[in-house]
């Protein structure tokens, strides 16, 4: 007598959970397959084909873009750990067959070159290699082991980091060149008290790079909801919103149809170098010995750690 028995379900497929991943977090087809330079149509049979292979549907389609099924709630934390597991088990394989190989993130607007170029002067043995990260993306790509280095702008989580702040930059307004507070030799929260200013989908840069709340506990104007720093630019140039931003933003000096007007009563956005806690490979610590001496930025304070959060 024999049992009928379900046949075995196809091994889980990293490439197209790497694709349910980013809808998830984008809540759009369309976002997400730009995100993965994918067309639509090509994710859209990812999704179907990840889903046969778990066998439940795990995304809907709505008029605002997609949601996820009760299914999907489960496997979407599941697949982020998946994920992680999996970058780094191929990130340790490769430290252990290249020991001289690092790579060292950063954002737009952040010069690493001096202190990379040292690197590579100092440990000519060394593979050294640069990434361009997206600005929310510093904690995940060290921990997903995409990086080993990061320089960018604090507030972000830095939970499981080693955190040191490299420079302090002042804040600034970000306008288009025919605003009403263009050419001031300065400006307060108070004078951008009504102004539509740009919004991001995280909290702590929101309450940061908007000042919200202000300090009268009152809220910051509402603005576009932006996820890149090109669209954020657009949106102002075009009259539509102001922005804080740091001093050093390069994009300003490549337009002529934005300028920047000092911000009183702010603190200064920090500059910083994070790496894994716990990280003391040769090539991690020459680097941020490295970044410490030569990324000090247009002020002279020292470098000076944080303790990581959480």
């Amino acid at each position: 007598m024999t049992t009928d028995r379900p046949a075995p379900r196809e091994d889980l497929d990293l490439r197209l959970v790497r694709s349910f991943t980013a809808v998830a977090e984008h809540r759009h087809f369309g976002r997400a397959a730009a995100a993965l330079h994918l067309t639509q149509s090509s994710l859209s049979r990812q999704i179907g084909r990840l889903e046969e292979q778990v066998g439940a549907r795990l995304l809907d389609r709505t008029p605002q873009g997609s949601r996820l099924t009760a299914a999907g709630e489960v496997f979407l934390p599941l697949a982020t750990a998946l994920l992680r597991s999996g970058s780094e088990a191929a990130a340790r394989a490769r430290s252990a067959a290249e020991p001289s190989r690092v790579t060292v993130g950063y954002i737009t607007n952040i010069i690493v070159t001096p202190a990379v170029r040292e690197l590579r002067r100092k440990h000519p043995d060394a593979d050294v290699h640069t990434l361009h990260l997206p600005w929310n993306d510093a904690r995940a790509a060290l921990l997903d082991h995409r990086v080993d280095a990061v320089v960018t702008r604090l507030p972000f989580a830095t939970a499981g980091l080693h955190v040191t702040v490299l420079h302090d930059e002042p804040r600034v307004l970000l306008l288009p060149h025919d605003h009403r507070l263009a050419g001031r030799a300065s400006a307060t929260l108070d004078d951008i008290a009504g102004e539509p200013m740009p919004r991001a989908t995280d909290p702590a840069w929101n309450a940061f790079w908007r000042v919200d709340p202000r300090p009268d506990g009152s809220p910051a104007p509402g603005g576009p909801l932006v996820d890149g720093v090109e669209d954020k630019i657009e949106f102002i140039a075009a009259g539509q919103a102001v922005a804080i931003v740091p001093v050093g933003s390069g994009t300003i000096g490549l337009r002529p149809d934005l300028t920047t007007v000092p911000l009183e009563g702010v603190e200064p956005s920090q500059v910083v170098l994070a790496t894994r806690a716990g990280d003391r490979g040769r090539l991690v610590t020459a680097f941020r010995r490295y970044a410490e001496a030569l990324l000090t930025g247009p002020g002279p304070a020292p470098a000076r750690e944080t303790r990581p959060s959480g």
